[in-house]
């Protein structure tokens, strides 16, 4: 049976389901018993679970990734929380060389089955060390698996899948999707890794939108149907490993390609996700690309400057339109912000 119910909601349904249904299922992180439950996607977990298998951490990011990386070793199913992803940093060395490695330095007989929440994203004046997008970094080390899902459904099957699987898993989330609705069904279900979603199907140009730039993309869709456009959005979901298959196959009809990212185009999945396109399609079709993510700058604190530094639904519609029609006027929409963007009041 399904209900809707918000991103937030359905990462908390998936944790606290997986919870009861295997003990080796544990919750650490910063906050995570914390009133607000990082976002609400803790709530209620401590209370039922108790102290044992759900408890706050110091801020020693390295330390506590090492006792998630000995408790996965020892036979347990960390969800280890990190609020924002700019800290991620400070565990590079234990999530690079130890937890991505182990599986394959001890052919399979051993691996650390850890799930890596951690948050990205704007507003708020998070600034430029707390809203940056880090998740390409991830995709760049194999025995590391990236997912990035954008919807309530998705959300809550991909993280049933990562905590179920005996891989390390960067489980990426924009701070901007928490409060987002949709169709969530109560059962328990998954979402495999390495397959995209098409979103909306269209003819004209494919969109791709990671993360929260799915979102984006959808309302960008709705932007250039006004002007006779039909784009095709997908959202990949899962980064590492990626579906490009699926990417490849609308872009061989549209002709048009469009990947946008909650973060810096340079060497990122926006990068990658062109040239795996441009590869596959080398010769077989002529194709016009376009990249979106961040401007080349850190991040800014200021809302006025945020409103210039991120992709939103305006800016990806007029350079999807481009794509479409080079030699026309520039595409010219209104500027709405997003209902998340203004009721976002933080402090995460």
């Amino acid at each position: 049976m399904s209900r809707i119910i918000s991103y937030g909601e359905a990462i908390r349904e998936a944790t606290e389901q997986e919870m009861a249904r295997d003990p080796n299922v544990i919750v650490m992180g910063i906050g995570v018993d914390d009133f607000k439950a990082v976002f609400g996607t803790t709530g209620g977990l401590l209370e039922r679970f108790g102290p044992e298998r759900v408890f706050d951490t110091p801020l020693s990011e390295d330390a506590m990734t090492g006792v998630a990386i000995g408790a996965g070793l020892a036979g347990l199913r960390p969800i280890h929380v990190h609020i924002r992803m700019d800290f991620v940093l400070l565990a590079m060395n234990q999530l690079v060389n130890l937890a991505a490695k182990t599986r394959y330095m001890f052919g399979g007989q051993m691996s650390v089955p850890i799930v890596v929440r951690s948050v990205i994203g704007r507003s708020w004046g998070q600034g430029a060390q707390h809203s940056q997008g880090l998740h390409s970094l991830f995709t760049h080390i194999p025995g590391l698996k990236v997912f990035a899902p954008s919807t309530p459904y998705d959300v809550k099957g991909a993280l049933i899948e990562s905590i179920r699987d005996n891989n390390p898993v960067m489980f990426v989330e924009h701070r901007m999707l928490h409060y987002i609705t949709g169709d969530v069904p109560e059962e328990s279900y998954t979402v495999p890794f390495g397959k995209a979603r098409i979103l909306a199907e269209g003819d004209d140009v494919t969109i791709v939108g990671i993360s929260y730039m799915a979102v984006e993309a959808m309302r960008a869709r709705t932007h250039l149907s006004e002007a006779g456009i039909s784009a095709e959005v997908i959202d990949p979901v899962s980064l590492s490993p990626l579906d490009i298959d699926t990417i490849v196959e609308s872009v061989r009809r549209t002709g048009r390609l469009l990947v946008v990212d909650s973060a810096w185009t340079n060497c990122g999945m926006t990068a990658e996700i062109v040239a795996q396109v441009a590869e596959r399609l080398s010769g077989a079709r002529e194709v016009r690309y376009a990249r979106m993510g961040y401007a080349p700058v850190p991040c800014p604190t200021t809302k006025n400057l945020e409103d210039l530094f991120y992709p939103n639904s305006q800016t990806i519609a007029q350079t999807a339109f481009t794509l479409c029609r080079e030699n026309e006027p520039i595409f010219a929409v209104a500027h709405r912000e997003a209902a998340e963007v203004s009721a976002f009041k933080g402090p995460f």
